[in-house]
């Protein structure tokens, strides 16, 4: 667009660059993502006790927070407290239908499927998610990025893909002890608080809890932590203006993984769930 354009229609030139920056976005995501997803082999052969570190980073927390168990004790508490919310809601429900011995049920089928995986990732985009692009962010403006390139050593593979890899491999045992949490908080408020049997309890309870929506619960989690590494490495590797561009780096960061999360979730049930519910109300 010419000058003269430009200054006859001025609103018209915003709009077109706009939609060309969108673009260039897209494709500085797209390329950022397929180079960190191509070196995590590289990464984890490379820099294995980089990975292990960052491992027990994610896990457990470092300074102030390992004191109190860093993400495991905030997505233990997260679920705990859903799986609790969850009993309670469903047994208040389901007995103005007079059906109160389907808690078990309610609780088996709503927190493998949605609570569970939901909570889970918005603690893991809390913490392992805000904390690296944190990191990545103060490295980024102190110019420690560039020197690692300097030296000769790709920044994407040891900054990045560790935390890919460290990310998919700590979310496994995290989100087993979120998925614990929320069984054991849902039987405990529907027996210990409300009084029923937990014989009647663990029947419903055993009887729809599907061993292959674990399994797929598992398979969303690891894909949330993913997406959700990629998204937190991005802004952080990419943070500019000092610690208030850092700062707004690790807010951006927060609110796309959210979003990504629920998508997660989303797309995870219409590919799973959405042509055959694998569900028959009976026993």
């Amino acid at each position: 667009m010419t000058v003269i354009e430009t200054t006859r229609f001025p609103r018209l030139s915003r709009a077109k660059h706009n939609v060309v920056g969108s673009f260039d976005d897209f494709g500085d995501h797209a390329l950022f993502f397929w180079r960190a997803l191509v070196a995590t082999p590289r990464a984890f052969t490379q820099y294995p006790k980089e990975t292990l570190r960052l491992i027990a980073e994610i896990a457990m927390g470092t300074g102030a927070l390992a004191m109190i168990g860093g993400t495991v004790v905030i997505v233990g508490f997260l679920t705990l407290a859903t799986g609790g919310v969850i009993a309670v809601q469903g047994f208040s429900s389901l007995t103005d239908v007079g059906v109160e011995a389907l808690t078990g049920f309610f609780a088996a089928f709503i927190n493998v499927r949605i609570a569970a995986p939901v909570i889970a990732g918005i603690g893991l985009a809390a913490t392992i998610g805000a904390g690296a692009t944190a990191q990545l962010g103060a490295m980024k403006v102190s110019e420690e990025i560039d020197a690692l390139e300097v030296m000769g050593i790709d920044s994407i593979t040891y900054l990045v893909s560790t935390r890919i890899v460290a990310g998919m491999i700590a979310v496994v045992p995290l989100y087993s002890l979120a998925v614990i949490a929320s069984f054991l908080a849902s039987r405990f408020a529907t027996v210990r608080i409300y009084g029923q049997s937990g014989g009647v309890y663990d029947h419903y309870f055993s009887t729809f809890l599907i061993p292959t929506d674990i399994l797929w619960s598992f398979v969303q989690a690891i894909a949330m932590a993913i997406t959700i590494m990629l998204i937190h490495t991005y802004y952080g590797y990419n943070a500019a203006g000092g610690p208030a561009g850092v700062g707004s780096a690790v807010g951006n960061a927060v609110r796309t993984s959210l979003v990504a999360v629920v998508t997660v979730t989303l797309l995870v049930s219409l590919a799973i769930y959405g042509g055959d519910g694998n569900f028959n109300l009976s026993g």
